[in-house]
């Protein structure tokens, strides 16, 4: 009588399918033939791997937990059915079809997965100041990403060593199973798992990287902000993500862009914003006034009678279009003005004078009444 494949993992019946996987390796690779030569390991090994291929897909595993071995069996179909192997032929029709997808055939997806495989993408987030932003420029930033180890030259094996096939699914880097329906035979192609869908297993790593072919590298990098960048802009560098397997191209790196909060300016799209503030005799009889932009001080002309809230425009003084440095925006500045709460008894003596002149009424300390009148009128 077969062993219970529970038994051979060393796992419980209400093991999930991590535990499964983890009792699999560890046993698979202590008992591999190519590693352990005593007596026995090689039968020993086949009952791991029967037990992992009935016991890592549900439904066989239901089956086995329903009916046991003879649920599982070589020619059980569904509980209930008879055995339908007398129409194997469409199973053979239904793998030519898809092997050239690498769906089901074997050959398609070998020569994928042997092959170069190109590294991951990674992220980087990089803070810029508002003119940094507007303007650009260099910036120099810190990566961590793996690049193909030197030492062995990505194969992950010591020099003077190379990579052996995988025994387990003979360097396909896929393990096949055949399950019978009423329908027909199916084929079912997973990774290996000995070699994780490589085909090849390293005996002898190299020092260097462990085996695996990389490393991780910290370095430094110069790159270019095109003027006119804003929050969310992502920015791409070609080839300095991970280093692919196999010697595979490497990824990109994504840079994203988040502009830091400035204390005097706002920006709208391509336009900047600020605002200034007026005394109430600088909007009156209209004044030359020296404004902060982008660019560094400018004259801005406020012509008499100015209005509170009132917005001027500085053209040409806004951000870079991104990728058209030479269109630009504007800068938009709001005016407020300064109504002071305490004036001298000379200026009082004054407004009230003018206020005569207007015939505007002011009642005791009225100031606020005429500063109305005079900007709402």
């Amino acid at each position: 009588m077969a062993r219970d494949y529970y038994e051979i993992l060393g796992v419980s019946r209400s093991a999930d399918k991590e535990e499964i996987k983890h009792a699999y390796r560890r046993l698979a690779r202590k008992y591999h033939p190519d590693v352990n030569k005593e007596t026995g390991a090689e039968e020993r090994f086949k009952e791991i791997n029967r037990a992992y291929e009935v016991l890592s897909e549900p439904e066989m595993r239901a089956r086995y937990d329903r009916f046991g071995e003879a649920g599982v069996a070589a020619g059980a179909g569904a509980a209930g059915f008879q055995d339908f192997g007398d129409i194997g032929g469409f199973a053979d029709i239904f793998e030519s079809f898809f092997s050239g997808f690498g769906g089901v055939g074997a050959q398609g997806g070998t020569r994928r997965r042997s092959g170069p495989v190109r590294g991951d993408d990674l992220r980087l987030d990089l803070k810029l100041d508002f003119r940094e932003a507007v303007f650009g420029g260099e910036k120099e930033i810190r990566i961590s990403h793996l690049e193909t180890c030197e030492v062995c030259s990505g194969s992950g094996a010591k020099p003077g060593t190379r990579p052996r096939t995988c025994t387990t699914c003979s360097g396909s880097g896929q393990v096949r199973r055949v399950t019978r329906t009423p329908f027909g035979s199916f084929t079912q192609v997973s990774t290996c798992p000995t070699c994780n869908g490589t085909g090849q297993m390293i005996e002898d790593k190299c020092e260097a990287c462990d085996g695996k072919g990389a490393r991780q590298v910290t370095k430094k990098l110069k790159i270019t902000i095109p003027a006119g960048v804003d929050n969310g802009t992502r920015l791409r560098i070609s080839g300095e993500g991970d280093a692919g397997d196999r010697n595979g191209p490497p990824g990109d790196l994504y840079v994203y862009i988040f502009v830091n909060e400035d204390a005097e300016f706002r920006r709208d799209g391509i336009n900047v914003l600020s605002e200034i503030k007026l005394s109430y005799l600088q909007a009156i009889l209209g004044s030359r006034i020296e404004v902060n932009t982008v660019d560094g001080p400018t004259e801005l002309i406020v012509p008499a009678g100015t209005q509170p809230n009132t917005v001027m425009t500085l053209e040409n003084h806004g951000v870079p279009r991104l990728g058209n440095p030479v269109s630009r925006g504007d800068h938009l500045i709001t005016i407020s003005i300064d109504i002071p709460t305490r004036i001298t008894p000379e200026e009082r003596e004054l407004l009230e004078k003018l206020a005569k002149i207007r015939g505007d009424r002011t009642g005791k300390g009225g100031i606020e009444g005429f500063l109305g009148n005079l900007f709402h009128k």
